[in-house]
């Protein structure tokens, strides 16, 4: 995976015997939640009851959350309109924590759905995968329209990265542009929001983080063997009607600025 770099090598924290068995009970817990509620998931979804299939999926994001010993703190509430979530992209646990305090369907590059462990979750909540290439537009179109008519809200990370969760990197317009579609247009909405992680006490406060040459499974199993965990504020910033913005690259300007400015918030005040 490529993820955004800074010349820094990501610092785990220490893992002894005792780190390593917290991890490991806490991996069977994690499987034991998402598989036992993976069933009654994919069968609701088939019957037609995409509403009953998102709050199993917020049900199991909680509950992993739960297990990990992640506090999730929110600040605003969110939309209740058709359209999109922007946020932020810091790490592999930005698809828990914003499952779990929303009903929302995830849009990630197609890539993700061959990622070992990480990629077979995405496939099973029901995430939209594309193509980011120009050549696609049409296709993401009709795609998300789709989903917006079927009442989903779509979740996508604009950045097209992970970063350290220190900053908020460009957002790129490219995928705004499937909300302009005329017929899209009129009815949907794009809420910014920022997400802040703490890092557990005497850790990096980059510690959350997923970014340059950090590997998957040993920032997964280092944040599993924490005692004592941080937590992650999320804040809802209002909602923007895609009909009253002039195009994607303003929509994209501004959802940017909002979530910038929301993130940089949080970490000030800590």
């Amino acid at each position: 995976m490529s993820t955004w770099d800074d010349g820094t090598t990501p610092e785990a924290a220490p893992m002894r015997l005792g780190n390593w068995a917290l991890a490991g009970v806490r991996f069977v817990l994690i499987a034991v939640v998402i598989f036992g509620l993976m069933g009654p998931m994919v069968l609701v979804r088939l019957l037609g009851f995409s509403q009953i299939s998102q709050g199993i999926v917020r049900l199991a994001c909680q509950l992993t959350l739960r297990v990990i010993g992640l506090r999730v703190l929110t600040q605003g509430m969110p939309m209740t309109q058709p359209g999109g979530v922007v946020a932020n992209h810091s790490t592999w646990l930005d698809i828990f924590v914003l499952n779990a305090v929303q009903r929302v369907l995830f849009v990630s590059k197609a890539e993700v759905a061959k990622w070992p462990l990480i990629g077979l979750i995405a496939r099973s909540v029901g995430t939209v995968f594309i193509e980011r290439k120009a050549s696609h537009a049409a296709k993401h179109r009709d795609t998300f329209q789709a989903r917006l008519n079927d009442g989903y809200r779509l979740l996508f990370f604009p950045e097209g990265t992970s970063t350290d969760g220190r900053r908020v990197l460009g957002f790129k317009p490219t995928l705004f542009a499937a909300f302009f579609a005329p017929d899209v247009r009129e009815i949907a909405y794009i809420q910014p929001v920022s997400v802040a992680y703490f890092a557990p006490e005497s850790c990096d406060p980059r510690y959350y983080g997923w970014w340059g040459g950090a590997d998957f499974f040993s920032s997964f199993f280092n944040v599993l063997g924490r005692y004592r965990q941080g937590r992650v504020v999320v804040t809802f910033h209002p909602a923007l009607a895609v009909k009253d913005v002039a195009d994607r690259k303003v929509m994209a300007a501004q959802t940017q600025a909002a979530v910038q400015s929301g993130l940089a918030d949080a970490l000030k005040v800590g």
